[in-house]
């Protein structure tokens, strides 16, 4: 392989590595998974044109704009900091949303009018509780499963969480990503602090752990229902077979042919 060649190759690793750090807001998944980065070019001279695609013609514009704004960061985030492109398709304020990232503006400059007295923060705070809730629930799932008391779960100190280990799965999935959450919040928070809190920063009493479980279940279930409803659209609308492939669709939860995992509670 020439150097030219590495080099190309090293780009398209990176570029792909900082796509799938950009999630979906409403659903905690990567874009990338969900099937919205259409077309990826790394051009001779370094450049990168992306274009990007999202379920519905009417999907939410400020669900658009965090995402292709993360998309955004990546670009700038990358070692060879390119000149890049990204372009929206296929829905009602593409122009909006095209120019207004080109240009590099706020989310309120792109919208004017459109974005009203919307908190783009405070938007942020609710999906990052979402979040920190759908990771936190697979991990202690995945600690019950393994045949640890809820004393122990609920006990444990963020050193005894990072000993702790998953072969696979759900639960070995969303380990770091509940750690990467978990810090994001608390960033000061020592090895023998609770590797386990409420989003609200309280600890989880042992008899009340049941109950709170159910609540994470609820917040699980209604982001797995936007999921399917949002690559059932896109299936609907592209025919894109291996978006929805082994995954459940909207129809399959309308049907009640989504069984909870073995694990749940």
């Amino acid at each position: 392989m020439t150097p030219v060649r590495m080099s190309a190759a090293r780009r398209s690793e990176e570029l792909w590595r900082r796509l799938e750090q950009v999630n979906d807001p409403e659903l905690d998944e990567p874009v990338t998974a969900m099937g919205f980065v259409e077309r990826v070019l790394i051009k001779l001279d370094g450049s990168v044109e992306i274009d990007f695609r999202l379920p519905t013609y009417w999907c939410s514009p400020n669900f658009a704009f965090l995402m292709l704004d993360g998309v955004r960061q990546a670009l700038d985030s990358l070692s060879w900091s390119p000149a890049y492109r990204v372009t929206l398709h296929d829905h009602m304020f593409a122009e909006e949303v095209n120019r207004g990232i080109a240009e590099g503006k706020a989310f309120g400059e792109i919208f004017g009018e459109l974005a009203g007295d919307q908190d783009l923060e405070s938007l942020r705070a609710i999906f990052r509780a979402k979040a920190f809730k759908r990771r936190q629930e697979a991990v202690l799932l995945g600690l019950r499963q393994q045949g640890l008391t809820d004393g122990e779960i609920v006990g444990m100190d963020l050193s005894e969480f990072d000993a702790a280990g998953f072969d696979a799965g759900e639960a070995a999935k969303q380990k770091p990503r509940y750690r990467e959450a978990l810090l994001g919040c608390w960033p000061d928070r020592r090895p023998d602090d609770a590797a386990f809190v409420t989003w609200e920063g309280d600890r989880i009493p042992v008899d009340a752990l049941g109950a709170y479980l159910a609540d994470l279940r609820s917040v699980r279930i209604n982001m797995e229902f936007n999921g399917a409803l949002c690559r059932g659209l896109k299936h609907t609308r592209y025919k894109e077979m291996d978006v929805i492939d082994g995954e459940p669709t909207l129809v399959d939860f309308i049907m009640d042919r989504v069984p909870a995992p073995a694990h749940a509670t």
